[in-house]
């Protein structure tokens, strides 16, 4: 079987990694705007079964055809989420399956036509979204009657590297946080919907504290909105709370709330020596490099779940957390890790027919929860919490 990577940066290397140890794929084509670029990551990772190529993921009108070229069984999207669905066509129109690790957006339109194909569509098959809406699955499937979910995720350096004002490091692309520190959210607290704007995700009462077991204390912020996960998990009327949130370091929400009011998120142009600058923009080229991790140092990739509710009558939390750091043999970051190597496994889910049925798929629904967290589990990465070691706790 023939996989192919679009875009070979941070998060791809790793879905690379991975593939190239699955015996059910014979070929990775890791295509990147700059072949060179990729063919040495390749080489330091030790890949003898992919090779790379040059594709231009933003030139909508020879993509499908370059794709189509390539002859892959699968495409796996790992460029930013606004490529996301002309790569998703571009799969389609090879007769190819499609995974992304990007939220579903406007590929969920692509439905009827992948369906109609008998082609496999499964987006959101990362670290968050991906890992933690399985986790969501299996805990509340173990609660009968579920109160409140929250789930909460982050990338951040760990106690020693976290050493700049910002006690944060880059393992994402950078204008991609910038952006999601002014997402609205979306939480329920004790019954009530509670829409947050982008600019007051910081604000002190919209933020908490969480305990993270061999991290300490971290600070969380709403991440998105978290309300429509009540109708995907079929949570009924006893629902209270329900919420979703990133992890920092504390100080990180202060510090950003000020930023924020100062105008540094800002997407609208200002005047300087007569060219018009985006604040957001200047913000990420200026810090971005400032943050950027050295050879030995590790990053932490963490996501906690917890479900509490009532199992048999009698009232019940269930906590699921996973934590991992990088991998100084291979120089993967934990985000690379758990994010490239659960893209990898959705491929492996569709090609071993765990996932057969066509169409628009989501982790939270069609990834059993036992499966991905054995196949994290070969792959050094724990998902700990009750019933673990002897499987989710079904009731």
């Amino acid at each position: 079987m023939r996989v192919l990577v679009v875009g070979v940066g941070l998060q791809g290397r790793a879905v690379v990694h991975d593939l190239e140890r699955t015996a059910a794929v014979t070929e990775v084509v890791a295509a990147d705007l700059d072949a060179r670029i990729a063919a040495a990551e390749l080489e330091r990772l030790g890949c003898r079964k992919a090779h790379s190529v040059h594709l231009d993921a933003t030139d909508g009108d020879r993509l499908p055809g370059a794709v189509r070229g390539l002859h892959p069984h699968v495409v796996v999207c790992m460029v930013p989420p606004q490529l996301q669905v002309a790569v998703a066509r571009a799969a389609l129109a090879a007769g190819a399956h499609f995974v992304s690790t990007s939220y579903a957006g406007g590929v969920a339109e692509l439905h009827a036509e992948a369906e109609q194909q008998g082609l496999v569509l499964l987006p959101e098959m990362g670290f968050d979204p991906g890992i933690d809406l399985v986790m969501a699955r299996a805990a509340v499937g173990s609660l009968d009657e579920v109160h409140g979910l929250h789930m909460y995720g982050g990338g951040i350096p760990d106690a020693v590297a976290a050493d700049n004002p910002l006690h944060y490091k880059v393992t994402w692309t950078f204008d991609g946080v910038l952006q999601a520190y002014r997402r609205p959210a979306r939480v329920l607290r004790d019954g009530t919907e509670v829409a947050i704007p982008g600019e007051r995700i910081f604000e002190a009462q919209h933020t908490a504290t969480v305990d993270v077991p061999g991290v300490g204390t971290l600070e969380a912020y709403p991440n998105g909105d978290a309300v429509h996960y009540r109708e995907l998990y079929g949570l009924g009327p006893a629902l209270r709370d329900l919420g979703r949130f990133a992890l920092r370091w504390p100080g990180h929400c202060a510090l950003w709330r000020t930023m924020s009011a100062l105008g540094f998120l800002d997407a609208e142009p200002v005047r300087v020596s007569g060219a018009g600058v985006l604040p957001v923009q200047f913000t990420a080229r200026l810090l971005e490099p400032r943050l950027q991790y050295a050879a030995g140092e590790r990053d932490l990739a963490i996501l906690r779940v917890r479900a509490w509710g009532k199992k048999g009558g009698a009232k019940r939390s269930v906590v699921l957390d996973l934590l991992d750091r990088r991998d100084l043999g291979t120089g993967l970051f934990a985000m690379n890790r758990t994010v490239g190597y659960t893209a990898s496994i959705g491929v492996q889910l569709i090609l071993d027919g765990t996932i057969t049925r066509p169409g628009l798929r989501h982790p939270a629904r069609d990834v059993p929860p036992e499966r991905l967290f054995a196949e994290l589990r070969e792959r050094g990465i724990e998902v700990s919490g009750p019933g673990m070691a002897a499987g989710i706790d079904r009731g």
